[in-house]
């Protein structure tokens, strides 16, 4: 029973009453009490059998009607006035031993104003919120109920016939003003959701109401919740749309003018998640408190529940998170299903920022001084409107396997996995611990049926490879569209490094592990077919089950890109297709720190000595003949220059040069450095050779029509068409023979 500071006891209204009552005929007894349960016969000290009359609520009156008092005197005495005999009296029932005390006339009229004060509240708010008009009333009003609680503890605590009346009939105002409260406390708290959604209707419609300004800024910051590039490099057409939540910014358009209405004194609206202005939250407080007082806790919960469990759903679907049957997501394109995953990660980092520490707060100004309400109202709710968003994570867990649902299937793991050790230090200073439990088994749940996911589309990846069964050679010998894809997929994929490499860990399966592992990594480079098998097993050994599979994939391409090549019937293309894909392969690992790191330095270098190979395979096979042109064996007979013989060499030399500036400079090396370097090589052999060759024989043509006929190209002109080649552009020799 709540602890009542009892004054000195003061007879002033006791007084008069008694008198008025001590002479009352006994022919009353009988008389019908509008809410007397039932007559109770007791004696007093001198054990004469003159029965106590039992309570009424209109008693008191009856008194004063037959002592002369009128209804004026009678309306002098308010709730606050009548409180100190209240508490008095409840004072001496709480000391009462044996025989209970004389009932005071004051309970009468306590309870009649109390039902007046309900009557004029009713009357007055007509199906709106009553509370919030006369503030210092309202805590007046309060407070009197307050004391009707503890008035009917106190004579719960009796074992007395004789209180019985009394007690009927308090029980009876009181499950009154509780039905009253209940009512006012539902109105109240619907109020949060009437006014964002009148907020957002002035808000859609460009309202200029002053009113509505400071909500209306709300939306505007809520608005500028946009989506951002999730990851730098996202521009492919295997990346996806990778949205984050941008920081509600503080101020606007409307915090002026929601500092003028404070500065008049105006309780103006929160505008901050849950929307309820101080006035709000202190009826909320005052009406709360009163109803656990009176022991209507479950009926004060279940108010708040129902209420607030409403106001969030709005609140989600406001934000554009709408309910989706596992059914609907599963019978969802990729498409508009990447948008809803977009929308479900950023409204849920919302809802873990701002909405549920909105809610923390709002509970804790609620409810400070009955922790195990808050903590049972806010276990509730996190768990009801979390389970809500964690089953539409479920759902998109269990749609179909496809590549390009990776990264997202990786944005929500990370979401979910961030969201734990909030679950861990927020919630159980609000939540029990059973709430807490039951958030962290859904939320590990998801997040391990995702990362289930994630492990076998990048397992199934290589399917990818294999899959692809094109019989026709990539023009020009450039990058094939599959090294491309792939190596941006990798890139990309290794950007959740972290990530990966937790879920690798957690999920892959020993079927998966030895599938990779038995995968023969020597079909990849002819350097790396001649390594010791105990190197490989050692750098073998310090990969992790992620890089692992990512450097199985890649040899895959090794292998794939091999058999691709065989279908350039030209050797020199042939190479300057694995030049191409294999340099391309190398920039986007050295390019990516995160790649990098997972592929390690030994492949970087193992991928450069293959494109070595490549470029000497290459020149072996394109200039060897040329240069054979300009060798000066065979070219004397019996110490002279045998000038038939020199003729030929020179036409072979300009027919094969001819050839291959036509064919070549068609040939595509999209890498500048790589076709620099490979300028520069064929430069550093041919030029010197060329140059020597018709310095030391060219003199032997006779000057005019002959020297231009077997001497075409002076030394500057081999220069010049070398820089031609592997532009991909066939017009350049046209030109040239303009």
């Amino acid at each position: 029973m709540a602890n009542h500071n009892i004054p000195v006891k003061s007879l002033s209204f006791d007084s008069r009453i008694h008198d008025d009552h001590k002479n009352k005929e006994e022919k009353d007894i009988g008389k019908s009490y509008s809410f007397a349960a039932r007559v109770v016969s007791d004696f007093d000290d001198n054990d004469d059998q003159k029965p106590r009359k039992p309570f009424t609520i209109d008693e008191g009156n009856e008194g004063h009607e037959e002592h002369g008092h009128d209804e004026e005197e009678e309306k002098e005495f308010t709730l606050d006035q009548l409180s100190e005999d209240i508490d008095q009296f409840i004072n001496s029932l709480s000391s009462a031993s044996d025989e209970p005390p004389e009932i005071s006339h004051a309970v009468a009229k306590f309870l009649k104003k109390v039902e007046a004060k309900i009557e004029e509240y009713e009357s007055t708010a007509q199906d709106t919120v009553a509370f919030g008009r006369d503030v210092e009333g309202d805590a007046s009003f309060i407070a009197a109920i307050n004391r009707l609680s503890g008035l009917m503890r106190a004579l719960h605590g009796l074992k007395s016939n004789y209180m019985m009346p009394l007690l009927n009939q308090t029980s009876s105002v009181l499950h009154r003003v509780m039905l009253f409260l209940e009512e006012e406390l539902r109105l109240i708290l619907d109020e949060s959701v009437c006014q964002n959604s009148n907020n957002n209707a002035a808000d859609g419609s460009n309202s200029n109401k002053h009113t509505d300004s400071s909500l209306h800024s709300l939306k505007g910051r809520l608005q500028s919740l946009t989506s951002s590039a999730h990851r730098n490099d996202h521009q492919q057409e295997e990346g996806g749309d990778f949205c984050e939540l941008q920081p509600l910014h503080e101020g606007g358009g409307g915090d002026t003018e929601s500092e003028e209405q404070q500065q008049e004194g105006k309780d103006v609206t929160s505008t901050t998640f849950p929307f309820f202005s101080s006035d709000s939250v202190s009826s909320i407080r005052l009406i709360a408190n009163a109803m656990i007082i009176a022991g209507y806790e479950t009926e004060c919960c279940n108010v708040f529940l129902i209420a607030r469990r409403h106001t969030f759903e709005e609140e989600l679907k406001r934000q554009g998170l709408d309910k989706i049957s596992t059914d609907d997501v599963q019978k969802m394109n990729w498409e508009p299903l990447e948008g809803e995953i977009s929308t479900w990660i950023r409204v849920f980092k919302h809802c873990t920022s701002i909405l549920l520490p909105g809610e923390q707060t709002f509970y804790e100004s609620v409810f400070p001084d009955h922790i195990s309400t808050c903590q049972f109202l806010y276990g509730d709710l996190s768990y009801a409107i979390l389970s809500i968003i964690v089953n539409f994570a479920e759902a998109v867990s269990i749609t179909k396997r496809a590549t390009e649902k990776l990264f997202k299937f990786l944005d929500m793991y990370e979401t979910l996995r961030d969201t734990v050790p909030w679950v861990e230090t927020k919630t159980p200073m609000y939540s029990s611990e059973e709430s807490v439990e039951g958030l962290k088994s859904e939320l590990s749940f998801a997040k391990s049926r995702l990362g289930e996911a994630a492990v076998s589309i990048f397992c199934q990846f290589e399917n990818s490879i294999k899959g692809d069964n094109t019989k026709t050679p990539v023009a020009s010998g450039a990058v094939h569209p599959l090294t491309r894809y792939t190596m941006n997929y990798l890139k990309y994929a290794c950007e959740y490094k972290d990530t990966l490499e937790q879920v690798f860990e957690q999920h892959l399966n020993t079927d998966q592990t030895e599938e990779f592992s038995a995968f023969d990594h020597s079909s990849s480079s002819t350097e790396q077919q001649h390594k010791p098998a105990e190197q490989h097993q050692q750098e073998e050994e310090k990969h992790s089950p992620f890089a692992s599979q990512l450097i199985t994939i890649m040899d895959l391409l090794d292998t794939y890109l091999e058999s691709k090549s065989k279908l350039y019937k030209d050797l020199s293309l042939r190479y300057i297709f694995l030049m191409n894909n294999g340099r391309y392969m190398l920039q986007k690992v050295k390019g990516s720190t995160e790649i990098h790191q997972v592929i390690g330095d030994n492949w970087c270098r193992r991928r450069s000595s293959d494109v070595r190979h490549y470029h000497k395979s290459y020149q072996r096979e394109t200039w060897s003949r040329v240069l054979q042109c300009l060798n000066q064996e065979g070219l004397q007979v019996n110490g002279k220059i045998y000038k038939p013989i020199l003729k030929e060499r020179f036409k072979n030399f300009n027919q094969l040069f001819d050839e291959i500036h036509r064919t070549q400079s068609t040939w595509v090396v999209s890498d500048e450095q790589l076709q620099s370097e490979l300028r520069v090589s064929i430069s550093a052999v041919m030029i010197p050779a060329y140059r020597s060759f018709v310095a030391r024989f060219g003199q032997i043509f006779t000057p005019g029509r002959q020297v231009e006929k077997y001497i075409k190209f002076q030394p500057d002109d081999i220069e010049t068409i070398i820089e031609e080649l592997f532009d991909g552009n066939p017009s350049s020799m046209a030109r040239r023979k303009i």
